[in-house]
């Protein structure tokens, strides 16, 4: 297996058209559950060389009440992908179409938004990325091997990306799949410093970066990574939060409340009906604000814990 080679043309006046067209047919099906549309990425900035693809921003309040409406205009539904909260979905015409949804809530908006408008108005930053991207897709062919989720031709990207979304001041929490090298490395950093190295011992669970029932989240404010989580997925819809950790700097501003509950959120939205715990002494008082109880913990792994530790769980 190969990585797909990839094409990057340069702009055509046809796109915004394009664009056009498919948004009157989605917002004719959805009815009462459109809220707002958007063209974004490369194809949306006039002059900019671009993969032919129009990628659109769909904002609506149920996402999961658009999937069959937008599968029965010929839009595939792919699941999230790399980014929490998403329903992503495509559709296969001459210029294939993208579609991301999300409820009004979501930092994804504004960030594809900032980024759109400031390429739009910044016209040595449009040219920096036009040339960023022309040496990735070339590079792009020097990759031979079975590919990971992303390819070099994207993650190559996220360091302009970020500087562009730096200067745009975003700076809204989200939430991430551990999806980009920068990540996996603060993963690393995260488990080793603020839990590994206080048993102490080096990391030997790195292996859950690449098991299908271990997902490992980011949170950013803006472009900086501010926590890390760890969630185990066990048999009968249950989960375990194996480690979940804030920056030193942003503790005590209800980042790690924050980061908790985006965690059941995304978990109760996956079907899982339950979430343990095993609390040190001094995160106790954290979960039982948040509803968790003394729950039995029943790993089905039969890990070793810290004998302090206190078996919580909560009902999603």
């Amino acid at each position: 297996m190969t990585y797909k080679s990839i094409e990057v043309v340069p702009c055509n006046s046809n796109w915004p058209q394009l664009f056009e067209a498919e948004a009157y047919l989605i917002k004719q099906k959805l009815g009462d559950n459109f809220l707002e549309i958007h063209h974004v990425g490369s194809t949306s900035v006039p002059g900019l060389c671009a993969k032919p693809i129009i990628d659109i921003i769909l904002v609506v309040i149920n996402s999961a009440e658009s999937i069959d409406p937008l599968e029965s205009i010929d839009f595939k539904f792919k699941g999230e992908m790399n980014i929490p909260f998403r329903s992503y979905f495509s559709k296969k015409t001459e210029t294939p179409i993208h579609l991301h949804v999300y409820e009004p809530e979501s930092p994804e908006i504004e960030l594809n938004l900032l980024f759109r408008n400031f390429l739009r108005s910044n016209s040595k930053a449009c040219a920096e990325y036009a040339s960023l991207k022309l040496v990735l897709a070339e590079e792009q062919k020097k990759y031979k091997n079975a590919p990971p989720m992303f390819s070099h031709y994207t993650l190559g990207k996220n360091a302009f990306i970020q500087k562009i979304l730096q200067q745009a001041r975003f700076d809204k929490l989200r939430l991430m799949h551990c999806t980009h090298y920068t990540e996996w490395e603060a993963a690393k950093v995260y488990r080793q410093k603020y839990f590994f190295d206080k048993v102490p011992m080096a990391d030997p669970y790195t292996w859950t970066f690449n098991h299908a029932e271990h997902t490992h989240f980011v949170l950013y404010k803006g472009t900086q990574i501010i926590g890390y989580a760890h969630l185990q997925h066990w048999p009968n819809q249950r989960a375990a939060m194996s480690i979940i950790a804030i920056d030193e700097a942003f503790r005590n501003q209800k980042y790690g409340s924050y980061l908790l509950g985006l965690c059941e959120r995304w978990l109760k939205l996956h079907g899982v009906k339950s979430l343990h715990v095993q609390s040190s002494p001094q995160a106790y008082n954290l979960y039982c604000q948040h509803g968790y109880t003394e729950m039995p913990f029943n790993d089905p792994d039969n890990y070793e814990s810290d004998a302090q530790d206190i078996d919580v769980g909560k009902i999603l």
